[in-house]
């Protein structure tokens, strides 16, 4: 397992020579994060983004992400706006350097209360007018078949309602 010394070497290596190979930690975190991030349903490459980050000792300007990741500009840069956008990494000044350097935020409480707010929430919101109007569907069923469709329209409202009542009880879980 590389040392923080060596994490430094690697992360300072000109952008001009050979790229350095991720190390063991890097690999470890970045596939961590990996996991994480698709169980939220985003790409890949936030969570290599992050993941490297993560465990960076210094703030690393986009380029060297992309090198270091083998990424695409734009995929980097879509990568590092939503993480942005979630509070999961922030730019940080580098003297004499005129890129934006981003470190991950450690605070995941952070990035996760702004996943909910802005990705669950309006998604159950949206849930929630579309049972609206599949009850107005369902109400016009010949009434041979709409006692099954209630049925299964009350199983999604029941399901719908448990998860609105987490989600206070998640964000105050994850604030605290």
């Amino acid at each position: 397992m590389p040392t923080d010394t060596e994490l430094d070497s690697l992360e300072h290596a000109p952008s001009s020579g050979a790229v350095p190979a991720l190390s063991e930690l890097e690999l470890e975190s970045i596939e961590l994060f990996i996991g994480l991030i698709r169980l939220l349903g985003m790409p890949k490459s936030v969570g290599e983004l992050y993941g490297l980050l993560f465990v960076s000792s210094v703030p690393l300007p986009m380029d060297t992400l992309m090198e270091r990741l083998k990424m695409s500009k734009g995929s980097a840069s879509q990568g590092l706006k939503l993480l942005r956008s979630f509070g999961a990494v922030k730019t940080v000044y580098a003297a004499g350097d005129r890129r934006d350097h981003y470190v991950a935020e450690m605070d995941l409480s952070h990035f996760a209360s702004n996943f909910i707010k802005g990705e669950l929430q309006p998604h159950l919101d949206s849930g929630l007018r579309r049972l609206d109007r599949m009850e107005q569907l369902v109400s016009k069923f010949p009434s041979e078949n709409r006692s099954i469709a209630e049925n299964r329209l009350a199983r999604l409202r029941h399901w719908h309602e448990k998860g609105q009542a987490m989600l206070p009880w998640l964000l105050k879980f994850l604030v605290s």
